[in-house]
């Protein structure tokens, strides 16, 4: 039966959709106020001593495929060392990669969230203050992980999965020809 034939039905379908459009709004904004970091997020993140050569730190980097280092002394938190960093600090100088430490070109005493924070304070430090990593920390200062935007869409993306994953494959893209002409 056509919805043009059965109206009664065509508006139920229409309200079907809209309490599960409802219910996953609802489950997501639940999450993103009750639901810890550690609990949601399992990106330990790459933890390198400060005095890491930079070659190394790269390499890893790269190997890990990771956006970033959580630097560390004594097995503290003292700084990040970003794929920003790497293209505003590093390319374009003319230093040893091989005998020079992350701790010059690190960002020191970054903004850090503690393990048990929600997801909500991370997307706010990232929104608010424009950050694309923010380290987790436990109560002594170690990290015990870090959270990235693309983490944090992933998680949010779980929410609508039929939303996201049934996306024509370029949705912006028109028809390249008319058709029958």
């Amino acid at each position: 039966m056509a919805i043009r034939d059965n109206p009664e039905s065509a508006r139920e379908d229409v309200d079907s959709f809209d309490d599960d459009e409802q219910r996953e709004s609802l489950q997501l904004g639940s999450a993103l106020l009750h639901e810890t970091l550690k609990n949601a997020l399992s990106n330990h993140g790459l933890v390198l001593d400060e005095q890491t050569p930079l070659d190394e730190a790269l390499r890893q980097m790269r190997e890990h495929r990771q956006g970033c280092v959580l630097a560390t002394r004594y097995g503290r938190l003292t700084g990040i060392f970003t794929e920003r960093d790497v293209l505003m600090k590093v390319v374009g100088t003319n230093i040893d990669l091989e005998r020079t430490p992350l701790r010059p070109y690190m960002t020191r005493d970054p903004v850090r969230l503690p393990e048990d924070a929600i997801v909500a304070d991370a997307l706010n430090k990232m929104c608010v203050e424009g950050f694309r990593h923010v380290p987790l920390t436990d109560e002594q200062g170690c990290p015990v992980g870090v959270v990235s935007m693309r983490d944090i869409i992933e998680y949010i993306s779980g929410f609508f999965p039929k939303d996201v994953l049934n996306l024509p494959p370029e949705p912006t893209s028109g028809f390249r020809n008319r058709e029958g002409a």
